[in-house]
C-alpha cells in the first residue's frame, strides 16, 4: 500500500474517532480526462480508465468530494467554438462514456461554472447536465441550473458556482450571488460555493485582493467574492481557474481555497513546474458548516495528465508557502505534511 493511502487512513481513524459529527469534503481543482477534439489523439489509452486510479481511495473516504469540470461531455461532433488557429484551439469534449470515472473515482459535485463548459455551444452545455443527471452527480453554475440542493446522510447541501464566463452564473453579479447563496442558507445544513476567477498562469499564483483581468477579460476579484458569499451563508468556498495552486485563508471560521489548481487535465494542457501540483484538500467541517481541521494531500501530475500522489509533499509546501504569504496573519496553521489546524 502507498505509505501516503495508509497515513490518509490513520489519519481516517483518529479524525472520526474524535468526532462522528464531522463532514470530511474533499475539493480538487480542473479536470479534463481527454477529449476527442481535435483528434482522438488527445484520449487516454485503455478508455481512460487508469486516470484516476492512483487517487480514487482517497476521494472515495469523503462524504462529498468536488472538482470542476473543465470542458463538455459530448460524444456526437457538435458546433466548436470559433478559434482563429483550429490546431491551437483549446476546446475540450470527452466522451459520454467518461462520465463514469468521475462517478467511480467518488465525485458527487462537480462545478460548470468555467471557461470550456460553452466549448461546443449550448448543445455541449445541456448534454454534459443531461449525463450528469443521469449518473447522479450534483453540478451547478450554469443559467440552466444555478445551484443544486441535495441530501446526504442525513445532511441537506446547497451547491452554487460561479465564473465570468457566457451561459454561467456571473462571479461579477455580487447582487446574484447574495441572492442565491442566502437562499440556500435558509434551505439548507452545508453551503458549498465554487468559483472559477482570477488570473491564468505559472506567475498569477497571489491572492492579490484586487479585481484580476486575463487577455481582456474581467476575472473577478476572488478575494472580496469567497467573502461576500460567506457573509451571505456559505460554509466553504473552493477555488479554480488559474490552473496554479494559491493561498488557503479562513473567514468567520468558514475555509477558503483561492485555487486548487490542475489536479487532471490530460494532454491539452502545460503541466510543467508549479502547474503540474494536483492536491487533494480535505475539510472537516462540523454541522454548523465551522472549519475543524484539514489535510492537504499532495499529488502531482505525471505524463501527460494523470495524478499520483507525491511523497515529498510539494503541493502542501506550496500552499503553505503561499499561505504565510498572502494571509501572515491567518488563523490557519500549515505543516509540511499538509495538515491544517486553527491556530490557538
Amino acid at each position: 500500500m502507498n505509505i501516503i493511502i495508509y497515513l490518509f487512513l490513520i489519519y481516517q481513524i483518529v479524525i472520526n474517532s474524535f468526532n462522528n459529527e464531522i463532514i470530511k469534503i474533499i475539493g480538487v481543482g480542473d479536470m479534463m480526462i481527454g477529449t476527442n477534439y481535435p483528434s482522438n489523439s488527445y484520449l487516454p489509452k485503455n478508455n481512460g480508465n487508469d486516470i484516476l486510479k492512483n487517487v480514487s481511495p482517497i476521494i472515495r473516504e469523503a462524504d462529498i468530494a468536488f472538482g470542476n469540470l473543465e470542458g463538455t461531455i459530448l460524444s456526437e461532433e457538435g458546433e466548436v467554438k470559433k478559434c482563429s488557429n483550429p490546431k491551437k484551439c483549446y476546446a475540450f469534449k470527452s466522451p459520454e462514456e467518461y462520465v463514469k470515472h468521475y462517478k467511480y473515482a467518488g465525485f458527487n459535485i462537480l462545478s460548470l461554472a468555467n471557461n470550456h463548459i460553452n466549448d461546443f455551444g449550448k448543445i455541449g452545455r445541456l448534454n454534459t447536465q443531461r449525463i450528469l443527471e443521469e449518473n447522479n452527480i450534483y453540478f451547478s453554475g450554469t443559467i440552466e441550473k444555478p445551484y443544486s440542493i441535495f441530501t446526504k446522510d442525513n445532511i441537506k447541501y446547497g451547491f452554487a458556482s460561479f465564473s465570468p464566463n457566457k451561459g454561467t452564473i456571473q462571479i461579477n453579479n455580487y447582487e446574484k450571488a447574495v441572492e442565491i447563496i442566502s437562499l440556500l442558507d435558509s434551505l439548507c445544513d452545508i453551503v458549498i460555493v465554487s468559483f472559477h476567477g482570477g488570473a491564468e498562469g505559472s506567475k498569477y499564483n497571489r491572492v492579490t485582493k484586487e479585481r484580476e483581468y486575463f487577455l481582456g477579460e474581467n476575472r473577478g476579484n476572488p478575494y472580496e467574492f469567497s467573502r461576500i458569499v460567506i457573509d451571505s451563508g456559505a460554509d466553504l468556498v473552493f477555488g479554480h481557474g488559474p490552473h496554479v495552486l494559491r493561498a488557503v485563508d479562513l473567514y468567520k471560521g468558514r475555509f477558503i481555497a483561492y485555487s486548487l489548481g490542475n489536479f487532471a487535465t490530460y494532454a491539452r494542457f502545460n503541466l510543467s513546474g508549479n502547474r503540474g501540483l494536483a492536491p487533494l484538500i480535505q475539510v472537516n467541517i462540523n454541522k454548523k458548516g465551522e472549519f475543524i481541521s484539514g489535510k492537504i494531500i499532495s499529488a502531482k501530475q505525471i505524463g501527460l495528465g494523470v495524478p499520483v500522489l507525491d511523497n515529498n509533499n510539494e503541493a502542501a509546501k506550496e500552499i503553505k508557502r503561499l499561505t504565510n504569504l498572502d494571509f501572515p496573519n491567518s488563523d490557519l496553521k500549515i505543516n509540511d505534511f499538509g495538515e491544517i489546524s486553527v491556530n490557538n
